[in-house]
């Protein structure tokens, strides 16, 4: 064989997703066979990366978030050198292969972010750009460029009809991102066939409005049109970038390019065989050339690229040591030294002062106290930034330019916001926090499950807890969502009572590097809670007895979180004044305690003692697990209502009374 031609290197792509999908007998041969030539150019003339060290920081991130097409990127990992084995393209979708249907950034080595869910991946890339200006702007100082890396995205038509699309590429525009550039596969075509029965939208006016650059009418299938527009692309320093290219899904097949039947499914075996003869490839399947293999990597020069940038970031140590070892720390996920114990030296000094403030206040009391020490800590509110209180005296605006910017003013975005956070995460160097109120995590609650999925350990604030927010009604009181967030697996969700215990939960959140945290805070004041000092360790357990019965041996135990841990203090009390042995757990994150040893949980909840009643502002059937058929849950099966907070709470029976009388019904009295 001679040296390849493009479209010879571009086919080794197009049939290894046509015999893996063939193989599977199930997954989407299109959109790799029409953006083949594409990502051929991109890969081998233009992306800066290194195979054999998928995580080198300074590599130029690539997206699919059109990752229906994900044999495209993992024949594109194979044929580029990654550690991605031909045995497991052959093992596309097949249990315990690292060739998922869609691809899994925690699976596949050179899989930047877990992607499928349409859209999101576009917005993860926008914070992957994102966390790259706010980096470079921090650390870069003249002749000294070592953060300086693109950010490249393919979408589809299905990613452009997400509304997340408009809150990411909107923010994106604004922000001036001018190393993302996104790559639109404009073939046309999604499952239901012709999408100009339900998608006319002007998309490069639609992008030209957000202040993108739009390259329009580039044929995908011409490398050299690809390579002028990629070059286009680079050449400008203050927009990101839509490429507009026109494509043919199933690119090659005689019987179904063009069409809806090659999006999602096998070609079959007869148009496999009309393909090979239509494109000339007469290779068996999954078999590659020799000569195309060395097409593909003789063009690799990342450990070329990784060693040259290794030098200059040595220069950049020399000259300035301060800043590369501020650097490598972020990079490493490590915190500050003395972190931890500043974070325990803060709860305790609140414990001992014993603030009456309002979750949200607390949470921004910790911001305060924990922002000075994280450099790495980014933030931001969907336009709720006085309310969520997640502004501090040390934010700046990322969008001013200077090397401090540390707050994104996201506008109502909630969705876009929470996936961009995610992509930050993935890009590594920052620890970012998102806000909203909690009844808002609807819009937001998908990207918080790719948070979970992906992992992302982003930090999701969300106050205005419950019908405590009082006026705004039932529209803006939330019911459901803290049992809906702790069901997601891999989530973190702290309801913290006190200022006490929201230190402790920003410090658990913080320090959590394997998933999302979300945090959830109060509009109104929360009592202070008497602790000792090993109580306030105890917090970070998830749950942990905050009064015990005399003599520790409760007949009664109340359960509870954040507001209502007061009202289970006050209910106690009254219940103690009559006779009874009454244990108060506070459980501000049900999702670690469970995690704890089972001594731990047994310590906490014996089985032994059967009575328990449960209160919390919010659907009861989640506590039930905790209760069991024995106990009772005081909450809201229902929505809310537009009142005072204080009326609201005695009009749905969640009060101290409520929980005595509950507590009447499954417990006998202190013999």
């Amino acid at each position: 064989m001679t040296t390849p031609s493009r479209r010879e290197l571009a086919n080794a792509i197009r049939f290894l997703a046509i015999d893996a999908v063939e193989a599977a007998k199930s997954g989407h041969p299109g959109m790799p066979m029409g953006m083949a030539d594409i990502a051929e150019v991109l890969w081998n003339d233009f992306l800066v990366h290194s195979p054999g060290n998928p995580k080198w920081f300074n590599r130029d991130r690539f997206v699919l978030s059109n990752g229906h097409g994900s044999m495209l990127l993992y024949a594109l990992l194979h044929l580029s050198g990654y550690d991605l084995p031909i045995e497991q393209l052959k093992r596309f979708r097949q249990l315990h292969s690292i060739t998922a249907g869609h691809p899994e950034a925690s699976e596949t080595p050179g899989v930047e972010t877990t992607t499928g869910p349409l859209g999101q991946g576009l917005a993860n890339a926008v914070g992957m750009a994102l966390a790259e200006k706010v980096l470079a702007q921090r650390f870069n100082r003249p002749g000294h460029e070592i953060v300086d890396h693109r950010t490249w995205v393919f979408l589809g038509d299905g990613c452009l009809m997400e509304g997340i699309s408009h809150e990411a590429c909107s923010l994106a525009g604004t922000l001036g991102l001018s190393k993302l550039v996104a790559f639109w596969d404009d073939n046309r075509i999604s499952i239901d066939g012709d999408v100009a029965g339900w998608f006319s939208d002007d998309t490069p006016q639609r992008f030209e409005s957000y202040g993108w650059l739009v390259i329009r009418n580039v044929d995908g299938h011409d490398p050299e049109e690809v390579s002028q527009a990629i070059r286009t692309a680079m050449g400008q320093s203050e927009r990101p970038v839509l490429i507009c290219c026109r494509t043919t899904i199933g690119f090659g097949s005689p019987g179904k390019a063009g069409k809806e039947s090659s999006h999602g499914a096998p070609l079959g075996k007869d148009e496999v065989v009309a393909t090979r003869e239509k494109l000339g490839w007469s290779h068996a399947p999954f078999e590659i050339p020799q000569p195309v293999y060395d097409g593909w990597r003789s063009q690799q020069k990342g450990a070329e690229r990784e060693q040259e940038w290794e030098q200059r970031f040595a220069e950049y140590g020399r000259a300035f040591p301060e800043l590369a070892a501020e650097l490598l720390r972020r990079l490493r996920a490590e915190l500050p030294a003395g972190f931890t114990e500043a974070a325990w030296a803060y709860a305790d000094k609140l414990q001992a002062e014993g603030p009456v403030v309002a979750s949200r206040k607390a949470s921004q009391m910790a911001l305060e106290h924990f922002g000075p020490l994280l450099p790495e800590l980014i933030g931001g509110s969907a336009d709720l930034a006085h309310s969520n209180l997640t502004l501090w005296k040390g934010s700046r605006d990322v969008n001013a330019g200077g090397e401090d910017g540390n707050y994104v003013y996201y506008g109502v975005r909630e969705f876009g916001m929470t996936a961009i956070a995610n992509g930050m995460v993935l890009h590594g160097g920052l620890i970012p926090y998102d806000a909203t109120f909690l009844v808002f995590s609807d819009y937001a609650r998908n990207a918080v499950r790719m948070s979970a999925l992906i992992p992302a350990a982003a930090i999701h604030v969300y106050t205005h807890d419950s019908i405590g927010l009082g006026e705004d009604g039932p529209t803006h009181q939330p019911v459901e969502h803290l049992a809906s967030l702790r069901y997601i697996p891999n989530n973190r969700v702290w309801r913290p009572c006190d200022a006490v215990e929201s230190v402790v939960a920003w410090k658990a959140a913080i320090e959590h590097r394997l998933g999302p945290s979300c945090l959830i805070f109060s509009r109104q004041n929360l009592d202070h809670q008497p602790r000792s000092t090993q109580q306030v360790r105890d917090i970070e357990r998830g749950g942990y007895v905050l009064m015990e019965a005399e003599g520790g041996k409760p007949d009664l135990i109340l359960i509870a979180t954040g507001s209502e841990v007061g009202i289970a203090m006050d209910a106690a009390r009254t219940l103690i004044a009559e006779g009874r042995a009454v244990r108060v757990v506070s459980m501000p994150c049900s999702n670690v305690f469970d995690a704890q040893p089972v001594e731990w949980r047994e310590g906490v909840l014996p089985s032994w003692c059967r009575a328990r009643v449960a209160v919390e502002a919010g659907v009861t059937d989640f506590w039930r697990k905790y209760v069991g058929l024995d106990g009772a849950v005081v909450g809201i099966d229902r929505f809310g209502a537009s009142a005072p907070a204080g009326d609201l709470y005695k009009h749905f029976g969640i009060t101290a009374e409520a929980v005595v009388e509950a507590a009447k019904g499954v417990a006998k009295p202190a013999a």
